[in-house]
């Protein structure tokens, strides 16, 4: 569960607050101000489970925060604290969306019985919001993603050419999507196409149409997507690949705003917003000269970067919790749930697909794992063999992952292979750090001469080169 947020200015009640919820083991994060918490809204911290705070503080008031909140994640409950004299406030804050309201001065069993139904009604919501499809269209709660969706918000209102790029399976098109959604041009056509998936013969009849006899087998006048997106949006998708000759006329569609048909004569006016996207680095490919320089200026006029899952891992959690679900509802079963063990290892692999392999493998798991908790040793034979790399810069996380993949690969004595490794590495980096002088490294390490000297044999170090003879 995610913590409960205290937003007050007076410390007694913040500590008052905070000793009840540590007493009834539920977690929380205090704030003296609202511009605090907004703040940290800004930061792309992790919203509240639910949030409690005071009408009247210093600089931003509690409804501010409410507001914020609100437009920020709607389905967040909204506790107000207000003393009897603040009624009119808390008429209004209901008005804003506030859950409840809790008058000052309050009982603690009343605070607690509140937030307990708060935090329901937050389960409520959120599970309510998965089973009936209402998810937000992009999910993503860390900060890298927090950046992307403040870039699609300053876009709302633009008709500016967009430039995404990310690797594959990184949800570039969730992203075009929810620009086209939120922008002015919502109730037009939204048009897809992957310039790599055409063929170069077809890729320009696909874009721009063609007339009757254009050539063989063109029978029929036909539109292209520019003209099907007329007033929308058309997406392009792994524009990097496109051929140089049609990278031209791209060009001069984006130049003047109109393009002929293939075959044609008469020019066709196109009010079109471009959003293209690439997992290519379009730079070094004008450098290389595969790309037009003109043309990449053209495209570049607002650039979104969207990370790898590898660089959003803490939101693998979320995106699971939602592929499971969705692969649930498709096949008409139960939702699959992972363990904590499970959950972890996955945190600590690479996912070359991003989140469409994320995406495949909970359908995957919907269907094979065989039961309702998803274990690490249920997970797919060549996931089993991926090394996870360490999510923390300790090593003891390191240590559990590595003690993880070999349980899972069923590995005999894994105590002893381990022990040998961490005394290995132990004393070699010892060695390496005195120059080769056996003494001074056991001093080091805190063991004796003999010891080191017999691990050194044992364990297979040279001792030729990583300790001279002394």
């Amino acid at each position: 569960m995610k913590p409960v947020w205290i937003v007050d200015d007076d410390r007694s009640i913040r500590w008052v607050l905070e000793k009840t919820l540590t007493r009834e083991g539920i977690p929380f994060k205090s704030f003296a101000s609202a511009s605090e918490a907004i703040s940290q809204l800004e930061q792309g911290v992790e919203p509240p489970q639910v949030l409690m705070s005071d009408i009247r503080m210093p600089g931003q008031s509690g409804l501010e925060l409410l507001q914020e909140v609100k437009t920020r994640f709607p389905s967040v409950p909204v506790i107000i604290m207000t003393a009897y004299s603040d009624l009119e406030s808390a008429v209004a804050a209901f008005q804003g969306g506030a859950f409840e309201y809790l008058p000052k001065p309050f009982d603690v069993d009343q605070a607690v019985e509140l937030i307990r139904r708060a935090i329901d009604e937050s389960m409520h919501q959120s599970g309510a919001m998965e089973e009936e499809g209402l998810v937000p269209e992009i999910l993503g709660q860390a900060p890298a993603m927090q950046e992307v969706f403040r870039a699609i918000g300053r876009l709302a209102l633009s008709h500016a050419t967009v430039l995404i790029t990310g690797e594959s399976g990184s949800g570039k098109e969730l992203v075009a999507r929810a620009l086209h959604r939120h922008s002015p041009r919502s109730d037009k056509p939204f048009i897809a196409i992957n310039t790599a998936a055409i063929p170069k013969d077809l890729l320009e009849s696909e874009l721009f149409g063609h007339e009757r006899g254009a050539f063989t087998g063109a029978q029929a006048q036909r539109r292209g997507r520019f003209e099907q997106a007329e007033s929308g949006t058309l997406f392009l998708d792994e524009i990097g690949d496109m051929p140089s000759e049609l990278q031209t006329r791209l060009l001069r569609v984006l130049s003047d705003g109109h393009f002929y048909r293939v075959g044609g004569h008469s020019p066709i006016k196109a009010n079109v917003r471009v959003i293209a996207a690439t997992h290519q680095n379009l730079e070094s490919r004008v450098k290389e000269g595969l790309f037009r320089e003109d043309l990449f200026h053209r495209l570049n006029v607002i650039r979104i970067r969207l990370p790898s899952l590898r660089e959003r891992r803490e939101d693998i959690p979320l995106l699971t919790r939602h592929f499971l679900q969705k692969s649930a509802r498709e096949l008409g079963v139960e939702t699959k749930r992972l363990s904590e063990a499970a959950l972890k290892y996955l945190q600590g692999l690479d996912f070359q697909g991003n989140v469409r392999q994320l995406e495949n493998l909970c359908h995957w798991l919907t269907v094979m794992a065989p039961g309702q908790q998803v274990e690490v040793g249920d997970l797919p034979g060549e996931l089993r063999e991926s090394v996870p790399v360490s999510l923390a810069t300790d090593w003891e996380s390191a240590l559990e992952g590595e003690v993880d993949r070999l349980l899972v690969r069923g590995v005999p004595d894994v105590h002893g292979v381990l022990a040998q490794t961490f005394e290995r590495i132990l004393i070699s980096r010892a060695l390496a750090h005195t120059g080769g002088r056996r003494i001074e490294a056991a001093q080091a390490l805190g063991i004796g001469r003999n010891t080191i000297t017999r691990k050194i044999a044992d364990l297979g170090i040279d001792g030729g080169k990583e300790a001279a003879t002394e």
